[in-house]
């Protein structure tokens, strides 16, 4: 199986992704137990599929030595211009308090030895809390370490539109924010998507399946309560879509995106993951990957063989019009982690 020119981005001049992204938040820990080794030769199976992006975090449970050992594994068999062909989109998620410069470079030389490399493909930044500014001192570090080439690209996640603003105005280079963005939380529509595209930053969606809610598996399903629900994403989504709106409009969703599906003969979820896909300014959306225990390989494949049209706009549209404004319930992109 090979994808499409159509499944690619030119992310920046010197590399690029596929716009499916996979995600390894599932080997964390909070979605079941997974086997190491299972897990590395699940990876050779994404890879020989085309996709080649990975996200993952400093926090993400072995994912950063997970990653390490694959491409130890991909250069035995299969040659170091194998192992260039991928990238690893890391997390630091420190907590706050004074940032110096030996403080973030211990923190990035643990990311550098337990993925193998000399320099991360992309570092993706978090920070709790605005009110302390120590984000612009780890991130003025980082910029000088990218310098002096342990990072390629500095990036965000659940970052704000304010605050965005605040770390480009002190000359900080960002090329993408890793925010939620799904049929259900449309947020960045309000004004993250467009100061992207102003300012050439890619977003990168996740939550975009909601867990696996957006899917045929829930159509027609009573609605479940929390301990129905055996993933800590589903839990996570869960909760999202009670806020959006309740059970019922969540189900006429659900039919919406079945009757789209049919149409063009693919899933629920292969709905869910191109809406996102065509927003303004999405440069990928990353779906979970759990190594091992399932696989959506092919299914998550035929995102790229169609693209939705008016009529299928139109019919999301006219259900989630009916849904509550999560803008002004929540606030901006991320701002669910600081309340």
């Amino acid at each position: 199986m090979s994808l499409p020119s159509s499944a690619y981005l030119q992310f920046t001049p010197d590399m690029t992704i596929c716009r499916v992204l996979n995600g390894m938040w599932q080997v964390s820990g909070a979605h079941g137990s997974i086997n190491p080794k299972d897990a590395i030769q699940s990876m050779f199976q994404y890879v020989d599929a085309g996709f080649t992006t990975w996200d993952l975090a400093d926090h993400y449970g072995p994912a950063e030595d997970f990653i390490g050992e694959f491409r130890r594994q991909l250069k035995a068999s299969h040659g170091e211009e194998a192992v260039r062909g991928i990238q690893a989109f890391t997390k630091w998620v420190p907590r706050p308090s004074k940032m110096t410069r030996q403080i973030v470079e211990d923190n990035l030389n643990i990311s550098l030895r337990r993925m193998g490399v000399e320099s991360l493909d992309l570092l993706q930044f978090h920070w709790w809390e605005y009110g302390d500014r120590s984000y612009l001192d780890a991130l003025k570090h980082l910029s000088d370490l990218q310098k002096e080439g342990k990072v390629r690209y500095l990036a965000l996640t659940n970052f704000d539109t304010e605050h965005l603003k605040i770390i480009l105005d002190h000359g900080i280079p960002i090329v993408a924010n890793q925010v939620q963005y799904s049929l259900v939380d449309r947020r960045p529509q309000v004004q993250m998507a467009a100061f992207c595209e102003q300012h050439n930053i890619q977003l990168f969606a996740y939550g975009s399946l909601c867990g696996g809610l957006l899917s045929e598996k829930y159509l027609g399903m009573r609605e479940p309560g929390r301990w129905d629900l055996g993933t800590a994403s589903l839990r996570k989504y869960k909760q999202m879509v009670d806020a959006w709106g309740d059970w019922g409009l969540f189900q006429a969703l659900l039919k919406a995106l079945q009757a789209i599906a049919q149409k063009h003969k693919v899933t629920i979820a292969n709905i869910a993951a191109r809406y996102v896909l065509e927003q303004p300014a999405v440069g990928g959306v990353i779906i979970g990957a759990r190594l091992g225990v399932s696989e959506h390989i092919q299914d998550n494949a035929r995102v790229f063989d169609f693209s939705l049209d008016a009529d299928d706009l139109v019919k999301i549209d006219a259900v989630t019009s009916k849904a509550r404004n999560l803008y002004s319930i929540i606030g901006d992109c991320g701002d669910e982690y600081r309340r």
